[in-house]
C-alpha cells in the first residue's frame, strides 16, 4: 500500500482549516451586531449591559464592525473559494480514507454555508435592520 502523498494532507487540512476559521469569524460578526440589537429589541437592555460589563471587547466589535465584517467576508470567500477549487479533486485510495475525506468534504461544505448565513444575520442586523424597522 502506498502511503498518503503530503498533497492530498494538505489538501485535507485546508480543507477543514478554513470553514472552521470562516465559522469563527462569522460567529464575531453575530456577536458583535446582531446579538445587541437582538436584546434591546427584546428589551432586554439591563441584560446587554451585563454582558458589556462582563465582556468589554464587545464594545471594541461594535465599534469596529467594518474592519470584524471584512475580514469575515474575506475569510468566507477564501473559504467558499477553496472548497470549489476541491469539489472535484480525487480523495485517498484507501476505502477509509477515501470515506472520511468524502465525509470532511460534506461537512466543510455545511460549515461554510452555516458560516454564510450567519454572516448574512449579522450584517442585516448591522447595516440594513436600523433603516428597515425604523
Amino acid at each position: 500500500m502506498e502511503p498518503p502523498s503530503d498533497d492530498v494532507e494538505k489538501g485535507l487540512y485546508r480543507q477543514a482549516l478554513l470553514p472552521t476559521l470562516s465559522l469563527f469569524t462569522s460567529f464575531g460578526t453575530l456577536i458583535c451586531c446582531a446579538l445587541p440589537a437582538l436584546l434591546v429589541t427584546l428589551g432586554m437592555g439591563a441584560a446587554l449591559a451585563g454582558l458589556v460589563s462582563a465582556a468589554p471587547w464587545l464594545v471594541w466589535l461594535s465599534d469596529h464592525k467594518k474592519i470584524v465584517f471584512v475580514a469575515a467576508g474575506l475569510m468566507l470567500a477564501v473559504s467558499v473559494v477553496m472548497q470549489w477549487r476541491a469539489r472535484y479533486l480525487p480523495c485517498p485510495a484507501d476505502p477509509v480514507k477515501a470515506k472520511a475525506c468524502s465525509r470532511l468534504r460534506k461537512i466543510s461544505q455545511i460549515i461554510t454555508g452555516f458560516s454564510v448565513l450567519i454572516y448574512c444575520v449579522g450584517f442585516f442586523f448591522s447595516f440594513l435592520a436600523a433603516d428597515l424597522l425604523l
